[in-house]
């Protein structure tokens, strides 16, 4: 009797932990009778490095939560207008990200979420003509007032955790 090996199992011909299954084993067997396939080949160091604390490029970020409930047969005209603004404000130079969430069990809810690189840059966002247009489109299809939570990141603490860059391709 044969049986599949599990991922992750134990080679014990090369006495590491593979990624794929292993081949046959017979049932019972502590070795398998065929070899763990060969491990893939290594990532560069600049593929698999990616500080996130580093003390030479530290952020600190004011991420604002906008909770947002709109009426049922509404979301995706919503959701059209908090893109439209979330594509501009992502090029704002205060912005280091704008991310647009959907609940997965209520679809007429969302979270803006708003990654701000300075103090000041809420209300230059506040003043731009992509906000102006979002506010107006969106106003009659509020279920109930927005409500926005300020908080201050933690982690990731640099820079590079947070921003999308100028050449990033967000869609």
């Amino acid at each position: 009797m044969w049986r599949i090996g599990a991922t992750g199992a134990r080679c014990i011909a090369r006495g590491v932990s593979c990624r794929r299954p292993l081949l046959c084993v017979p049932a019972g067997s502590p070795s398998p009778t065929k070899a763990c396939p060969p491990p893939p080949p290594p990532l560069s160091r600049a593929a698999t490095v990616r500080s996130f604390s580093s003390p030479s490029d530290p952020a600190d970020y004011q991420c604002v939560h906008v909770f947002v409930s709109v009426k049922p047969g509404t979301e995706d005209d919503f959701l059209a207008a908090s893109l439209a603004n979330a594509r501009a404000s992502s090029r704002e130079p205060g912005v280091a990200r704008f991310d647009v969430i959907q609940q997965e069990d209520d679809p007429a809810k969302f979270v803006l979420v708003e990654v701000y690189k300075t103090p000041d840059a809420p209300a230059a966002h506040k003043g731009t003509d992509h906000y102006a247009e979002w506010r107006e489109a969106v106003e009659d299809m509020m279920a109930e007032p927005r409500r926005a939570i300020k908080y201050r990141n933690r982690f990731p603490a640099t820079k590079g955790g947070w921003d999308y860059g100028a050449d990033m391709d967000l869609e």
